[in-house]
């Protein structure tokens, strides 16, 4: 407690001690007055000196704690800032936002680059008009668009006609009594359907739901597991949704209580059992006893409550929450692209120095296959295709990675079974007293393919080699690299590039010695 709340408790108790006292005093004269002439005058005396002493001692708490207490949080909340999660979040996306362009920037496809710089532009927009977007989303039957009647009051759609009437999302406008914001809400065509449009219509109604701060599920009995998974995943990604029983008016009152019980057992876990509700947003029509036909009232009431209650509680926090997700999707799909890019790249660099590589040991054949002998080769490797990757290196860290990468495939046997592999795989293509002179180029073209392959998996990973070092990801190159398809196609190149010029050195020395025969 602070000093100067202790001196005014110390005070005030004081003067409150004072006063009672006095009074004490002065009533007590008056009291003894009166007690023998006028007994009911000095009782009542007494009750006012209780009173008196009652009411000061409470006036001085009141002071001290109510009224202090009062002025302490008015000054606290003008102190405390102004700051919401929702703020923080949107100036996260738009940071996201802004490493996104960055990221777009360096993709090489124009046609690709456009369309990611489009798709930040729309999320922009998104940011700037701040709109809530309800999407609903299920099976042609479930009675999406009549939902979306009921909702809205009016006739947007067709509701009486066969699955496949949504061709594309179509989005109505809105507003919540307490809600500020504007509300979209979208239908969407309905998910498995069949035939190839019908696919397509499902894409287009998954990726309006990836897009949704709001989804509602429809169904119109237990949830099937092709409705369950797409519902599930749409939930890991992030997606606010609530599950709607529609045709409600379909079962009695058991029986639905009944699907809802289970519907809620089915979604435990990524939805609340509070977001699930039963409508009935287009009843079944009644034929009265003097012909006539009863129309009811669509029965929304418990999706209306429930959506209300969601956007007003947490509908700022939808929306930056979904800004936030689609920016962070969006940089994904750039990262994946630039990925590829680079990948492709790099492929080519891998390509053209394992051919160097082979034309290297090709020309000086050494006893054995041995890697170190084209550690140079293999270090200029390293380099470009960590240039690739924004990394720059210079050639003595480049040796010493491939150099260290040479001796983790001389240590796993892997030089000795490319040479098994290859030779077996050249002696079926090309004749056996050529193989002998072509092996050992052939080889280290492929054991350079294996360590620049390595090396692009290392530089993918921001130079790691991951949980399982060097040795888990060469092993890994090596398995994917003598796969039969994947072999026979190396040995074709390798025919062309490295067997046939051997083959025509050959005819060239042997007329050159015919030559000197005949002088």
């Amino acid at each position: 407690m602070p000093l100067s709340r202790i001196i005014t408790l110390l005070v005030g108790l004081i003067v409150i001690l004072g006063l009672s006292l006095w009074l004490i005093d002065s009533f007590s004269r008056l009291y003894w007055q009166f007690s023998y002439s006028a007994p009911l005058l000095g009782n009542l005396l007494l009750f006012l000196l209780i009173l008196l002493i009652g009411a000061l001692i409470a006036a001085f708490i009141y002071s001290v704690f109510v009224i202090r207490r009062g002025e302490n949080q008015r000054r606290q909340r003008k102190q405390r800032p102004s700051v919401e999660v929702p703020t923080a979040k949107s100036e996260a996306a738009s940071s996201t936002l802004e490493a996104v362009k960055q990221q777009v920037a360096q993709i090489q496809d124009e046609v690709t680059r456009q369309a990611l710089l489009s798709k930040s532009r729309e999320i922009e927009t998104y940011l700037a008009r701040g709109e809530i977007q309800v999407v609903v989303f299920g099976t042609g039957s479930a009675g999406k668009t009549s939902l979306v009647n009921a909702v809205m009051g009016r006739v947007v759609g067709k509701v009486d006609a066969a699955m496949g009437t949504t061709q594309v999302g179509e989005t109505y406008c809105l507003r919540l009594k307490g809600l500020e914001r504007r509300i979209l809400i979208t239908d969407t065509p309905g998910i498995l359907e069949a035939g190839v449009a019908g696919t397509e219509r499902e894409q287009l109604a998954r990726e309006v739901a990836t897009e949704a701060n709001l989804l509602l599920f429809v169904v119109d009995n237990d949830i099937r597991m092709s409705e369950f998974e797409p519902l599930r995943a749409l939930a890991q990604i992030g997606k606010r949704s609530v599950l709607v029983l529609n045709k409600s008016d379909l079962y009695t009152d058991e029986d639905k209580e009944a699907i809802l019980a289970r519907l809620r057992q089915q979604v435990r876990g990524f939805i609340a059992p509070s977001d699930v509700v039963a409508i009935a947003a287009n009843p079944q029509s009644a034929e009265l006893e003097n012909g006539g036909i009863f129309q009811p009232e669509p029965d929304i009431l418990p999706l209306v409550r429930r959506m209300a209650a969601i956007l007003r509680a947490e509908g700022e926090d939808l929306v930056a929450d979904n800004i936030l997700l689609q920016s962070v999707r969006l940089g994904e799909s750039a990262r994946k692209l630039i990925d590829t890019q680079r990948r492709r790249q790099a492929d080519k660099i891998v390509d053209r120095f394992q051919w160097i590589g082979a034309g290297v040991v090709s020309v000086t054949p050494l006893p054995v296959v041995d890697l170190l002998a084209t550690a140079a080769v293999n270090a200029q490797m390293v380099v470009e295709i960590g240039r690739v990757y924004g990394c720059e290196l210079n050639m003595e860290n480049a040796k010493e990675l491939a150099l260290s990468l040479a001796k983790t495939l001389a240590s796993l046997g892997i030089v000795k079974g490319a040479l098994q592999l290859l030779t077996t795989a050249l002696q079926l293509n090309v004749a056996t007293f050529i193989v002998g002179r072509a092996i050992q180029g052939v080889t280290a073209a492929y054991l350079t393919r294996i360590a620049g392959k390595s090396f692009i998996e290392y530089f993918r990973q921001d130079q790691d080699w991951g949980d399982g070092g060097i040795t888990e990801v060469v092993q890994r190159q090596f398995q994917l690299n003598r796969r039969d398809e994947f072999i026979k196609i190396f040995i074709q190149q390798a025919i062309q590039r490295i067997v046939q010029p051997l083959q025509g050195s050959s005819q060239v020395d042997e007329e050159e010695l015919d030559n000197k025969s005949l002088q």
